[in-house]
């Protein structure tokens, strides 16, 4: 019998009983149709997961009773702060994704110059909680109990200008230097990706003047969403869990 992972956003109690998130609450009740008694894993991002048991569901109301904690941790060893240019549509979203799924410790949505989304305060609110969601799905599928820092977008310079301990990284595929290359660093990596369109060459010299490394993952361009996922395997597979 599957048991489904749910995302809980606050406190989870033991032997107690209380109601699900009207996402969770959605997913049980309409999407996987499951009955009281149906065994759910919740987690909320604390680092544990909880078993638990379904009390009672209805399409508007699930309540469920945890009755164990469990400390169980899937995250890497290896510190990945990934900068992603804001691309259109559901780019964005799929590097979110994935990036979870490989483990990436912090995000930060990226204004370049090339950065085609252009919304009003109200609007960045909004994405930043649909990003959220994106994280917490991405988390419930890969076994994660700890969500990564989803910060709030910020230009490039406000970026470049924020201090690290990380190496930082960039990419362009006329670098010399592979991405294969790169030396572990005990602090882990600060990934720069641009937007479709990528970074222009005065933000590549921007960043490189700020320390930025500029390495290659080889001769193609790639899509950016593709640059991200590819950067961050190759970095799990040489120092991180992979």
């Amino acid at each position: 019998m599957r048991i489904p992972r749910l995302f809980h956003p606050g406190p989870i109690a033991v032997d107690t009983e209380f109601e699900l998130s009207a996402e969770a609450t959605h997913h049980v009740a309409n999407v996987l149709r499951l009955k009281p008694g149906h065994p759910v894993v919740l987690f909320n991002g604390d680092g544990n997961e909880y078993s638990a048991e379904l009390i009672s569901v209805s399409k508007r109301l699930v309540t469920v009773e945890a009755d164990a904690c469990l400390s169980l941790t899937k995250e890497s060893p290896l510190y990945l702060h990934l900068g992603q240019g804001i691309s259109k549509g559901d780019r964005m979203e799929t590097v979110l994704q994935k990036a979870v799924e490989l483990g990436v410790t912090e995000i930060t949505p990226l204004l370049t110059e090339r950065c085609a989304v252009k919304l009003d305060e109200k609007r960045w609110e909004k994405k930043q909680q649909q990003w959220l969601k994106i994280i917490s799905g991405a988390c419930e599928q890969c076994g994660r109990n700890v969500l990564p820092t989803l910060n709030s977008p910020v230009s490039l310079s406000q970026w470049l200008a924020k201090s690290t301990k990380a190496m930082r990284v960039t990419l362009s595929p006329t670098a010399s230097d592979p991405i294969t290359k790169l030396a572990y660093h005990s602090q882990g990596y600060q990934l720069l990706i641009g937007p479709e369109g990528g970074l222009s060459e005065n933000e590549v010299h921007q960043a490189q003047e700020c320390g930025y490394l500029t390495v290659s993952i080889g001769p193609r361009v790639l899509r950016t969403e593709t640059a991200a996922i590819t950067s961050l395997s190759i970095l799990q597979a040489l120092h991180g869990d992979f």
